[in-house]
């Protein structure tokens, strides 16, 4: 690669400077990947490389086990950088064009079995971090919600009296769902001892024992500390609680556009990966009953 050619990717980085620090610096380590390899192949410009060789790179990447999402990542800035070298004339068409990411096998999401959410959430003690922890985990577990959903929750947003939180999600959008019986218990309790423990302008359901906001991090600890101590593992996050409220739900009622709304996923093929969890609990329970099945 010649000198210009370095260049013309310095420029291009530069015009991203609008953009958050998190993405310029991917930009930059995305594309530096493909200048060292345009080097390592003797590909000696930006005009050379075609369709044919793009795809040898994202191959021989994939082949290190760069997940497919990243490679996507990667193809999404590869062709922004050839759209900016077709605007300035250096380029006669965009190699990145029609040339696609591997698909990498998507991950079921880890959920906790009836009796482990159970297990997890029978917190009898009394003092007050407790009683807060309890109603923060039956909460999550009852309507699904997200952490940052949960810890920017405000008194205002609950409707005890018809068992009804409005939270707002991704994209701003808002959506109100059922609390169960079970969290309305518990966030009674905490409500009484949080006029204590909140600050006086606070509007925050949820507090620190400095009495402010309470932080997603700070949510996450819990949760471990509970875990533990309810003999969980100790990598059971808060994500986990709204995974097993969808498949809980699931199993239950089959009702896969009721558990989108609940969870409030603007497409329903997010929430089709919980129909795979669904489907490995009814081959566990045809291994375990039917007399024809594997051997016990």
């Amino acid at each position: 690669m010649k000198d210009t050619d370095r260049k013309k990717l310095d420029d291009f980085l530069a015009r991203l400077r609008h953009l958050s620090v998190h993405t310029q610096r991917a930009y930059a380590h995305d594309l530096g990947l493909l200048l060292s390899h345009c080097q390592q192949q003797g590909i000696e410009s930006w005009q050379a490389m075609d369709s044919r060789q793009l795809r040898g790179f994202i191959a021989s990447r994939f082949r290190q086990g760069i997940a497919g999402k990243s490679l996507q990542r990667q193809l999404s800035a590869i062709r922004a950088f050839y759209r900016y070298l077709l605007d300035a004339g250096v380029c006669r068409n965009n190699p990145a064009q029609g040339v696609s990411a591997p698909k990498t096998a998507r991950k079921l999401p880890k959920t906790l079995d009836v009796d482990q959410a159970a297990q997890l959430l029978n917190i009898s003690d009394s003092d007050p971090l407790a009683v807060r922890d309890r109603a923060m985990l039956e909460l999550l577990y009852s309507s699904g919600l997200r952490v940052s959903e949960l810890t920017r929750l405000n008194i205002g947003d609950l409707d005890l009296r018809d068992a009804l939180v409005t939270v707002t999600g991704k994209g701003k959008k808002t959506r109100t769902i059922p609390v169960g019986r079970y969290a309305i218990d518990a966030l009674k309790d905490w409500l009484q001892l949080r006029q204590d423990m909140a600050a006086t302008d606070e509007t925050a359901v949820f507090t620190s024992r400095n009495g402010g906001r309470l932080s997603a991090r700070s949510l996450q600890l819990r949760l471990r500390h509970w875990a533990i101590r309810r003999g969980l593992p100790a990598n059971v996050h808060p994500h986990m609680l709204r995974h097993s409220f969808a498949s809980h739900l699931l199993e239950s009622s089959g009702d896969l556009r009721a558990v989108q709304e609940l969870l409030g996923h603007a497409d329903i093929s997010t929430t089709q990966i919980y129909t795979h969890l669904d489907f490995q609990h009814l081959a566990r329970v045809y291994d375990q009953a039917h007399p024809r099945a594997k051997k016990r």
